[in-house]
């Protein structure tokens, strides 16, 4: 059999929080700079290198690049980009990951407009900056951005019983940013990480199988409407639909609740529980795309054992013959909490000391050195 060459450089990547969120009281949050990696990306991909990991995931952050219409300085994300060139890393690039300008409102067509113009030019820039192939992420998530910050309200833009108006401009930026790629960088990857979800009818309640049923497969919609096979009036057409990233925590699947009640969450070997290579094999089934764990991870103790399990299941699905090209531990570096600010202990990698060097965690190094060696001669080209 004939192997394609793979996706990656290393079938493990590591994700780079780069989130720029506002919260509710207006305060503007930069998790590249929280974390540090902004000040010291180089020695970041020295040290993932080290572990064996040559694909990361990162960002750029608009609001930082446009702080006036029309205008772009990329000064504050050259580091990170010359750090990815001069130490060979190969990087996917987040171009909008929950964070836009203030000066532009994101349900109007203007946000659509401003986020082409972004891609625009950062594809011009990457043109200026040769290194490879070039991968882009336009949206990060659309399906939690349009629930969390669209329906339920806890996220920003905050809204609430907007999440489908949301969605579909999400969508509609997406489809634009990635056209604006495309102009200046005709052979660019178009990454589209979403959430994977599963949920399961309350065994006490089995009438409430079609209402779960329905919630679960709304993990498609976002992929769908950019391959227009849903609402095609945004523009979608399957060739903006090209790889796939799966994003999948242990939060991730859960038994469907009414109104009010407390959430009830399933865990590996629970009767309910769908075992993720079912997932794997049903987002492959569906598109036939070129797909990957965009995001993966645990807190704590928890962290070696749920890589081993992720592991397990995607080497359980290559070998029924889904071609899954990599799992990216997300996020890499410990890294302080959405909520309170907390320093969340999930990372691979911890906060860096004053040389800039970040102590690993030593069960997860251990763990991801086992699973390198069944996983990485897998996809060797």
């Amino acid at each position: 059999m004939i192997k394609s060459r793979p996706l990656f450089a290393s079938f493990f990547l590591g994700g780079f929080e780069c989130s720029s969120f506002r919260t509710r009281e207006g305060e503007r949050r930069d998790l590249l700079a929280e974390t540090g990696h902004d000040r010291q990306a180089a020695a970041d991909f020295r040290q993932l290198h080290s572990l064996g990991i040559r694909t990361v995931r990162s960002g750029i952050r608009w609001h930082r690049v446009e702080r006036e219409p029309g205008v772009y300085d990329f000064s504050s994300e050259l580091p990170m980009l010359r750090a990815a060139r001069e130490t060979n890393t190969q990087v996917i690039w987040d171009l909008f990951h929950y964070g836009w300008p203030d000066f532009v409102e994101v349900f109007s067509p203007a946000f659509v407009e401003h986020f082409a113009g972004l891609a625009r030019a950062f594809a011009l820039l990457l043109a200026r900056e040769p290194r490879g192939p070039v991968m882009v992420s336009p949206v990060n998530e659309i399906s939690f951005l349009a629930w969390g910050g669209g329906d339920e309200g806890f996220f920003n833009p905050f809204a609430v019983g907007r999440g489908d108006e949301l969605k579909r401009q999400l969508v509609r930026a997406f489809i634009a940013a990635t056209q604006a790629v495309w102009e200046v960088l005709p052979q660019a990857r178009i990454v589209s990480p979403e959430p994977v979800i599963h949920i399961a009818p309350a065994p006490e309640r089995p009438w409430d199988a079609p209402a779960a049923e329905a919630y679960r497969r709304s993990m498609f919609q976002a992929w769908d409407m950019i391959a227009g096979r849903l609402c095609p009036e945004l523009g979608g057409h399957e060739r903006f639909l090209d790889v796939l990233g799966l994003n999948f925590y242990s939060a991730n699947e859960w038994i469907h609740v009414e109104k009010g009640e407390a959430l009830r969450p399933l865990r590996p070997g629970d009767a309910l529980y769908c075992p993720f290579r079912e997932i794997l094999r049903e987002v492959y089934g569906r598109y036939r795309r070129p797909l990957f764990v965009a995001e993966t991870g645990a807190e704590n103790e928890a962290r070696a054992p749920w890589l081993a399990y992720v592991a397990g299941e995607v080497q359980a699905a290559i070998k029924a013959g889904i071609p899954v090209e990599g799992i990216c531990l997300y996020p890499v570096a410990d890294y302080p909490a959405w909520d309170d600010g907390r320093r969340c202990r999930v990372g691979l990698l911890g906060y860096p000391d004053p040389q800039g060097q970040r102590p690993v965690y030593p069960p997860l190094t251990q763990k991801l050195a086992r699973q390198q060696g069944l996983l990485e001669p897998v996809v060797a080209p």
